[in-house]
C-alpha cells in the first residue's frame, strides 16, 4: 500500500491519500481524543504522540499536530497507523456512528446554499484537507463550521471573507455575511 501525503496551507496539518476511498458517505470531524471513540481510525491516530486533531474526508484523512512535534517525526508514525488500519481491513467507524452533516428541511434560499457548498466551495477546500459544514442561515448570515485542515488554518478568515462570503453573496442576494462557528 502507498499512502501518498500533501502539505495544506494550515502548516500544522498534513493530508494523508490511501488511495482508496475513507468515507463513503459525509466526512467525520474528531476534533479531540474525547470524540476518536467514534472511528477505531481516529483512535489509533490519537494514540501517537502530538496529534491533536483528525478529520477523514472521502478519500483523504487529515490530521493535525502539536507545536511541539515536528512532522519529520510523526509524519512516519501516522502513516504507518494508516497503513496498518487499512491492510488490516478495519472499519472507519465503529457501528452506528452519525457523519456529516444533519438532514433538515429546507427553503429555496438554505437549498441554493448548501448547492454552491457542495459544488464550488467543498471540493477546493477538500483538496486541502479540510471541509466546510453549514450549520445555518439567519438574518442573512450564514454560519459554517470549518473542518479537517480549515480549522485553526491561519488563512481560514481570508478565505472564509473574501472567498466564500464573496461567491455566496453573488449568486444569492440574501447572504449579506459569513461567520464561522464551533
Amino acid at each position: 500500500m502507498f499512502i501518498e501525503t500533501e502539505s495544506t496551507p494550515n502548516p500544522a496539518t498534513l493530508k494523508f491519500l490511501p488511495g482508496q476511498t475513507v468515507m463513503d458517505k459525509g466526512t467525520a470531524d474528531f476534533p479531540d481524543s474525547a470524540k476518536a471513540a467514534k472511528s477505531p481510525l481516529a483512535s489509533v491516530l490519537f494514540g501517537i504522540d502530538g496529534v491533536v486533531s483528525v478529520f477523514l474526508g472521502s478519500d483523504f484523512i487529515s490530521v493535525s499536530k502539536n507545536d511541539t512535534r515536528d512532522w519529520t517525526t510523526l509524519k512516519p508514525q501516522v502513516l504507518g497507523a494508516i497503513m496498518d488500519h487499512f491492510t488490516h481491513n478495519r472499519p472507519i467507524l465503529a457501528e452506528g456512528a452519525e457523519t456529516g452533516e444533519a438532514e433538515t428541511l429546507d427553503d429555496e434560499i438554505v437549498t441554493k446554499i448548501k448547492e454552491l457548498l457542495d459544488t464550488r466551495i467543498r471540493p477546493a477546500v477538500a483538496q486541502d484537507g479540510g471541509d466546510i459544514i453549514f450549520r445555518g442561515f439567519e438574518d442573512g448570515t450564514v454560519y459554517l463550521h470549518m473542518q479537517g485542515a480549515c480549522s485553526g488554518c491561519p488563512s481560514s478568515t481570508a478565505t472564509l471573507k473574501h472567498g466564500i462570503e464573496n461567491m455566496l453573496r453573488y449568486y444569492v442576494p440574501e447572504v449579506q455575511s459569513v461567520q464561522a462557528v464551533d
